[in-house]
């Protein structure tokens, strides 16, 4: 059973987080790491979200339009044993990211913003398998991130540089973290029960701004990508039928992009989040043939009512993923969709000042996965 369905659990899992809190796209899942043997993953998903608000105090009852983008996710894994009690797993995957597209000509205040945050991630991971079922294991994560945006709203009517917009451009830049991780497993039940901690990433990145204080300011960002703690399980509770899920913490709380000249102009950064955030994960795989097996699952991230800035206006979410994998010989093939219902956010404008409102929002995501047994 723990071949059949481990890719169908995943692929539910990892379309159903490629919407999460924060600017969050990936769980960043150890799952190939229990994989059996030497194994070899190729993954991609495409998303595509539609998030857009009313004007609040600013431009009240205008209509800000769609201001996400479709974006496409990538991921790899290699897996192998060492010997009886050591394993080992190389993954790829794209954490984080945001693409950030206010349409113009809509009168909404933001009309014309664009921002993008990109991400990729490599880590190397060591297991240690006990004779009692128990295994531990840790790694190193290293990471790239780069970020820009372009905030038009952000300006001024008198003065040497009136009618400036802000813009910034930030290098990207590299930073080091660490996982650790304990594991129970006994694979007649298909059970195992994971807990996964993941550190923060510190990054440093040399940013150029241009707004109202001048253009080509250099100044040096901060942008710690938030730490977490991952609870994954499985267990066979019938013949041939699998329930998985997750409990996900991620401390947003800590993570803020806040330029120099954003922060002295507006008094805010320019991306922050106010909470934390859970996620919970409940679904049952089944498989219907020695060649196919199938998933469903159901995912919540409570909706805080904290604001938010105009960048990221997101908040919690309930979603619903469907997989399906075929298996022949030692290749497997996933399929898996999401749909998420988005939930209501609150912008500000500055320390105070509400911005939108964003209701009735969505994402549905596609994604596909190969894997081979060697």
């Amino acid at each position: 059973m723990k071949v059949y369905l481990g890719s169908v659990t995943a692929l539910c899992l990892a379309t159903g987080a490629s919407y999460a809190g924060g600017i969050e796209r990936s769980a960043q899942s150890v799952g190939p790491l229990f994989e059996e043997g030497r194994y070899v993953e190729f993954s991609f998903a495409t998303v595509s979200p539609d998030v857009s608000g009313v004007g609040g105090l600013v431009t009240p009852g205008v209509a800000s339009g769609d201001m996400t983008e479709t974006y496409q996710q990538y991921g790899f894994a290699y897996k192998a044993d060492i010997n009886d009690t050591l394993s080992y797993a190389l993954i790829y995957d794209q954490p984080y990211g945001a693409n950030v597209n206010y349409p113009t000509g809509t009168g909404y205040f933001a009309q014309g913003s664009t921002a993008e945050f990109d991400s990729s991630a490599l880590t190397a991971i060591l297991q240690y398998n006990f004779p009692t079922k128990l295994s531990v294991y840790g790694g190193l994560r290293y990471q790239y991130i780069d970020a820009n945006a372009f905030v038009p709203f952000v300006t001024a009517g008198v003065g040497p540089f009136a009618g400036a917009p802000y813009e910034a451009e930030a290098k990207k830049d590299g930073g080091a973290g660490y996982l650790l991780g304990v594991a129970y497993e006994r694979p007649e039940i298909a059970l195992r029960v994971a807990l996964t901690y993941q550190s923060k990433i510190r990054h440093r990145l040399d940013t150029v701004e241009s707004s109202v204080l001048g253009p080509n300011i250099s100044s040096t960002t901060d942008i710690n990508t938030p730490q977490s703690l991952t609870l994954d399980f499985q267990s066979g509770v019938a013949k041939d039928t699998l329930v998985f899920g997750s409990v996900r913490w991620v401390e947003w709380s800590d993570f803020e992009i806040a330029p120099d000249s954003y922060v002295g102009i507006v008094g805010t950064p320019l991306v922050f989040y106010a909470d934390d955030r859970i996620k919970y994960t409940l679904g049952v795989g089944r498989r219907l043939t020695e060649t196919w097996s199938v998933a469903a699952s159901v995912n919540y991230e409570r909706t805080t009512g904290s604001p938010t800035g105009n960048l990221g206006p997101t908040d919690g979410q309930l979603g619903l993923g469907l997989s399906a994998v075929y298996t022949r010989d030692n290749m497997k093939i996933t399929g898996g969709i999401s749909y998420t219902d988005i939930g209501e956010a609150n912008t500000i404008v500055g320390a105070a000042i509400p911005g939108g409102v964003f209701t009735d929002n969505d994402a549905v995501a596609v994604g596909f996965k190969v894997g081979f047994y060697f």
